[in-house]
């Protein structure tokens, strides 16, 4: 059974960081769909030349990277949907902390992981403390929308999960798979925004591309670090451990942003941090 050691551990934890950077980034711009837009063309073309540096993957591996392309199409639109109509530090917690239950649940039956007991204690503990982030000052008159778009997105965030965990595995090379992943993905959901909103989209991206260029870079990293701690660790685990990224982004919410309840986002804070170490004990 893979072990979560310390190294593991930081890296994720740079991964969260990085991960609720770009989200804040793409809340707080003046278009979500033209932002979300050049993270993803960016976040491919970083990689790019990457592509000289791993291997082809198996024709094994193809399946699952066309697959996550397919289902990143989806997060994208669910994405947009919740940043459109609700807070960051209420849509994002939604979405992130519903998915490692869920992964944790399927990883079991699909990838026969059957983490340790405190393993479960952690993931439980994580999920909780995000729930509690993004829940923090709920109206379901006001936040039906956004709650709806989230709630959906956790469902997808699990599903991309577990379907890259098992292609990097299956791939052998990690690095490999997200190269190529990346480097893939950067085509189809921008070549649909630039088909559909070409002058807007080109204006926003002369303004803005020094932004999608960052963005695109934490997002690559972010993701690619995450596959290669899951082929090093329990997929329940490191789904779980990456939520953590919620932390960061309430507070982003709740100060930066001035979205409030800074009270109840540092109890829900406080909560992922016991369930982080649970994860370690």
């Amino acid at each position: 059974m893979p072990e979560l050691t310390l190294g593991v551990t930081l890296a994720i934890l740079a991964a969260a960081a990085a991960h609720a950077t770009w989200n804040a980034m793409i809340k707080s711009s003046s278009d979500v769909l033209l932002d979300l837009t050049l993270v993803v063309f960016w976040a491919g073309v970083v990689t790019v030349p990457l592509l000289f540096f791993v291997e082809v993957p198996a024709p094994a591996v193809w399946p699952y990277i066309a697959a996550s392309m397919v289902i990143h199409m989806g997060y994208y639109i669910a994405l947009i949907g919740a940043y459109r109509a609700g807070d960051l530090s209420h849509g994002y917690p939604l979405m992130r902390g519903l998915a490692p239950l869920i992964v944790s649940l399927s990883a079991v039956f699909w990838l026969g992981e059957l983490p340790r007991p405190l393993v479960w204690v952690g993931v439980v503990l994580i999920c909780g403390g995000v729930l509690s982030l993004g829940l923090a000052g709920f109206s379901w008159r006001e936040s039906r929308v956004s709650t709806t778009w989230a709630l959906a997105n956790a469902v997808i965030i699990a599903t991309y999960t577990l379907v890259d965990a098992a292609g990097v595995r299956t791939a052998g090379h990690p690095a490999s798979y997200v190269v190529w992943l990346f480097a893939l993905d950067a085509l189809p959901f921008p070549v649909l925004i630039f088909l559909w909103r070409r002058q807007e989209l080109v204006a926003y991206a002369r303004r803005f591309w020094l932004r999608g260029v960052f963005s695109g870079a934490l997002s690559a990293a972010a993701y690619g670090i995450v596959l290669w701690a899951m082929a090093r660790a329990p997929v329940a685990a490191v789904a779980a451990l990456r939520e953590t990224s919620v932390i960061f982004a309430a507070l982003i919410g709740a100060w930066l942003l001035k979205e409030g309840h800074i009270a109840r986002r540092l109890a829900g804070a406080a909560t992922v941090a016991a369930g982080v170490i649970a994860l370690k004990i």
